[in-house]
């Protein structure tokens, strides 16, 4: 496996997908992390230090566990990354007189291990204010540009390198190819981490979890939960019991279509619970959208923890948690904030019943579904858009009352119905209704109308740790505002959300 220590890169999710594009396994680590004597780190291969937001000589910069360099591994250090290699090393960073953000024409050592197929002059992604003035000892400058002499450098004795840019960022042309270079050829990884050899080692590692325990799965019907139940049922069977839990904030028919399809799988092991009111009577008057993740995971586990005692014997509970839940809720001291907890992530609290079990947690959204097929799961499920564990009270924004999810839901059904129709579905991330707090003055029939906003919104993403606003035709939003305000009594205005992430998440909440 190929480490990845963070050091609050909004690019670091990137070296950890260019990686595994290459069919080598990765995990990312939090940067100023101990690194522990793991079994997980018996097979690595090499590190990368990702880039950050802080400078090297700052007083709370984070630095990363001395112990990286005595591992024996080669290190390669991008942008913030290289920084650290110098100043580690008895090289120097100081400010920069003239900053580089964006594209910038590389001089580059095409000889080298790091740079081998690549021309002399190269045009790659810079995004620093720091520089280094100094390089350590027995470094050799291997690239250049205008403003930073020492773009790249490296100790080929020691196998350690550092770039000024990110090569992992689709803008620097032949970044791909020096990721490449440092991972299948100084750290001689091998090509063979696929959803097969996945599969093989994730039973293997379930089984000696488990052993012969039971484990009750939080099934949503959604594609993490569904592909996380199948993998599970296929390592342990009938150990497995599937619990599904009606909360009333999921889409219509929901409920229905998960006894139809989930029924027939796992049988009398599939228990569905009905909590509306339960859950309901928790949010009244909750606002905040963090008491809320927390709230509705607290209560999740509460009713696990409750089934859990009805069947006696239940050690283990089974999540879909997926890599981008982990990466969004971690904190990590002196380099990064959380930007939120996800329910089964920071929405967890610190003294539960049962120990976890999370066959997803290091895949990103298309890995899950590529691992899906793999399992022979129908399209039907694998090819569903996300929808949030805490359901439709993220799309509610404000209190979430019966009133509001009951118009939120008939909105929600529009906008997809009207999205399969236009034949987006697959082709679109996600695409969604939201209702919001506000109400506004409209005129129905001649009388004077109060009534809820609803926004639809409609992203593109690879992993959700990026998204596009999606450009949908101007016509089919016209049908789904007049749709919306015709069919659905309680709202009067429709509007769209145009915005990216970064800066905006892709739920609102």
């Amino acid at each position: 496996m190929i480490l990845i220590l963070d050091f609050g890169s909004q690019y670091t999710q990137l070296i950890a997908r260019r990686v595994r594009e290459e069919k080598v396994y990765c995990e990312i680590y939090p940067g100023n992390k101990r690194i522990e004597d793991s079994s997980r780190f018996k097979d690595l291969k090499g590190l990368i230090l990702s880039g950050g937001y802080n400078s090297v000589y700052s007083k709370d910069a984070p630095w990363p566990d001395p112990r990286i360099w005595k591992l024996g591994v080669p290190i390669l250090g991008i942008c913030y990354g290289m920084q650290l290699i110098a100043e580690h090393l008895g090289g120097k960073v100081s400010p920069s007189k003239n900053r580089e953000f964006g594209n910038a024409n590389v001089n580059v050592e095409c000889s080298c291990s790091l740079f081998n197929g690549l021309g002399a002059k190269e045009t790659l992604w810079m995004s620093h204010g720091d520089k280094l003035s100094k390089i350590p000892k027995n470094f050799k400058i291997i690239a250049s540009t205008e403003n930073s002499p020492y773009a790249a450098i490296e100790d080929t004795a020691k196998k350690i390198y550092g770039v000024q840019f990110h090569p992992e960022v689709r803008h620097s042309i032949n970044g791909k190819k020096i990721l490449q270079n440092f991972i299948l050829k100084i750290c001689n990884s091998k090509r063979d981490w696929t959803m097969k050899s996945y599969i093989v080692d994730e039973v293997k590692r379930i089984h000696e979890q488990v052993g012969g325990s039971k484990v009750l799965c939080a099934l949503s019907g959604g594609v993490d939960s569904s592909v996380a139940a199948v993998m599970l049922n296929k390592a342990i069977g009938k150990q497995l019991f599937c619990v599904y839990v009606d909360h009333g904030l999921q889409k219509f028919g929901e409920t229905e279509r998960v006894r139809n399809v989930f029924g027939k799988i796992f049988g009398k092991n599939l228990i569905i619970v009905n909590a509306k009111k339960i859950f309901l009577s928790k949010l009244k008057g909750i606002i905040d959208p963090e008491r809320k993740r927390k709230i509705i995971g607290h209560t999740f586990i509460e009713i696990f923890d409750k089934e859990a005692k009805k069947l006696k014997g239940i050690d283990f509970l089974l999540q879909g948690t997926i890599y981008p839940d982990v990466i969004e809720s971690v904190s990590i001291k002196g380099s990064k904030v959380s930007i939120k907890s996800h329910h089964n992530v920071g929405g967890l609290p610190e003294k539960m019943k049962m120990k976890l079990v999370e066959p997803l947690k290091f895949l990103f959204k298309d890995e899950v579904r590529i691992l899906g097929r793999e399992l022979g799961i129908p399209a039907e499920i694998i090819n569903r858009q996300p929808f949030p564990g805490p359901g439709l009270a993220v799309r509610t924004l404000g209190e979430v009352t019966e009133k509001k999810l009951s118009i939120l839901k008939e909105a929600d059904t529009i906008v997809t119905e009207e999205i399969r129709k236009a034949g987006l579905y697959e082709k679109i991330w996600q695409s969604f209704a939201i209702i919001l707090p506000t109400k506004t003055v409209g005129v129905m029939g001649d009388a004077r109308t109060y009534e809820y906003v609803i926004v639809i919104r409609a992203v593109n993403s690879e992993d959700a740790m990026t998204a596009d606003w999606v450009k949908l035709p101007c016509e089919l939003l016209g049908k789904m505002s007049s749709r919306i305000i015709n069919e659905v009594k309680g709202a009067n205005r429709v509007v769209y959300d145009i915005s990216n992430k970064p800066p905006a998440t892709i739920e609102w909440e």
